[in-house]
């Protein structure tokens, strides 16, 4: 069994990249941002791009501060203790590994990249290809080969073509809303004690 934990959301109770907006960056920016894309005018990378270019705080502040006041979900170090587990993460590397590092976690992270600029953030994607599932980049590119029984836990936008992937989705807020859409079936959880005590 292997676990493709999402970060935002799921492994953490509330999404790395839009707290760092809220102290760092422009809050207008990610609520147009977030509205072009719910009307479907924007690629959740374009929205990922918009909002990192409104941070123009050094990298290593924003770290430390992420650092300081980060909070992970209940369950998540049982989880990632129990399971074979690698983080799938449409946000950056650079926000989502000290974390782990505070935590003494050492774990597979497959995420985006950015830099720090002094006219904003320049975000670089992993993958640039339009999915030929969901029509655009996404984190199915990422996903890593099956070896065994995939589960994929998750919450929101970017987990929807991914999850679908897997043999088994743990879904919760966005996610399973999408997924009640689709009629696809899912495990709801709203901590991830819940997941580990579901895989066993």
């Amino acid at each position: 069994m292997q676990v493709i934990l999402d970060w935002d959301g799921t492994a953490t109770v509330d999404d790395t990249l839009i707290v760092a907006l809220r102290e760092f960056g422009d809050w207008q920016v990610y609520l147009d941002a977030a509205a072009a894309l719910r009307r479907g005018e924007i690629t959740l990378h374009e929205e990922i791009r918009r909002d990192a270019e409104s941070i123009k705080t050094p990298l290593e502040d924003v770290q430390a501060w992420l650092v300081e006041n980060l909070e992970l979900r209940p369950g998540f170090h049982e989880l990632v203790e129990r399971f074979p587990t690698t983080i799938v993460s449409s946000n950056f590397r650079q926000l989502i590994e000290p974390i782990l590092e505070r935590e003494h976690i050492d774990l597979e992270v497959r995420a985006n990249e950015v830099e720090w600029h002094p006219e904003g953030w320049r975000a670089r994607f992993t993958t640039g290809e339009a999915c030929g599932t969901c029509g655009e980049p996404c984190k199915r590119a990422a996903m890593p080969a099956a070896n065994g029984t995939i589960v994929y836990v998750g919450d929101g936008y970017s987990d929807r073509c991914a999850a679908q992937l897997a043999d088994r989705i743990f879904a919760r807020a966005g996610l399973a809303r999408y997924l009640d859409e689709q009629a696809v079936r899912y495990e709801a959880y709203e901590d991830l004690h819940q997941v580990v005590a579901a895989l066993g």
